[in-house]
């Protein structure tokens, strides 16, 4: 008979996974014996080590009392159903590390690959830092609001940035949003150009996003991101209207004032 050390030991548990055993339901806890103590027999030697067997491998401890008593079909059923669990959970962690690693990736999180790629060419194009993160978010907003049409903007958007004038647009934000004067003058050169690339796109009419553009929660939050960003855009906005335009992302003609 053996003492509860000796049967942890001899199963290659500790004596704190027998005693777990023992309150759960899954191991019986023998009576005392005369001196107190409780002794453990052949069978609670052979009924600890199949515990311990399906414990590692991924049994989990709430499946392990019915195992133990099925008969060969029952337990057969079980563990391919544990087997197919495990597969499901082994990619489950899978993807967590797919994602896990993405966090090192900067811009690739959240972001599919031809967004990426835009964002690096505004880099190249010498735009700041802080003005890629606020393009970033944006097109964070973009990708969850319409998910199946970031493949149709996005060559748009690229052919976009061989226009000197889009390439002198960016690099004069850089230079506002890099800076801490509250009414910078550039203020006014940026209006200029933004309105001048409205008035082309409008002409040429702009980028139809179908029945997606009735859907306004995008385009607010779009429009709040660049508020909330900087509250120097307040004051380009204004430029803007006196320009004619209004609104941010969904840019809008505004009416001709009366003569």
């Amino acid at each position: 008979m053996l003492t509860i050390g000796q049967l942890a030991a001899y199963a290659g548990v500790t004596v704190r996974a027998v005693r777990h055993y023992h309150q759960i339901g899954l191991l019986p806890e023998p009576e005392r014996d005369a001196s107190g103590y409780r002794r453990y027999g052949a069978a609670a030697v052979v009924s600890l080590i199949r515990i311990r067997t399906l414990a590692n491998a991924g049994v989990p401890l709430s499946q392990i009392g019915r195992l133990l008593d099925a008969d060969a079909a029952t337990f057969a059923e079980a563990v391919r159903k544990i087997d197919r669990d495990l597969r499901e959970e082994i990619e489950r962690l899978e993807t967590s590390r797919e994602q896990i690693a993405q966090l090192t990736a900067g811009d690739s999180l959240a972001l599919p690959p031809e967004v990426v790629s835009y964002l690096d060419r505004l880099r190249e194009i010498g735009t700041s830092e802080r003005v890629v993160e606020g393009e970033r978010d944006g097109w964070i907003l973009v990708a969850a609001g319409w998910p199946d049409r970031i493949h149709e903007f996005m060559p748009g958007k690229i052919a976009q940035l061989d226009d000197p004038r889009v390439v002198r647009l960016y690099r004069v934000l850089s230079d506002i949003f890099d800076s801490d004067v509250r009414d910078d003058p550039r203020l006014e050169e940026a209006a200029d150009l933004m309105a001048c690339l409205a008035e082309q796109a409008y002409a040429y009419g702009g980028i139809n996003l179908g029945e997606e553009a009735y859907d306004d929660l995008p385009h607010d939050l779009l429009d709040a991101l660049a508020l909330e960003a900087d509250p120097r855009l307040e004051r380009l906005q204004d430029l803007m209207r006196e320009r004619g335009w209004a609104g941010w992302n969904r840019m809008e003609r505004l009416p001709e004032p009366p003569a």
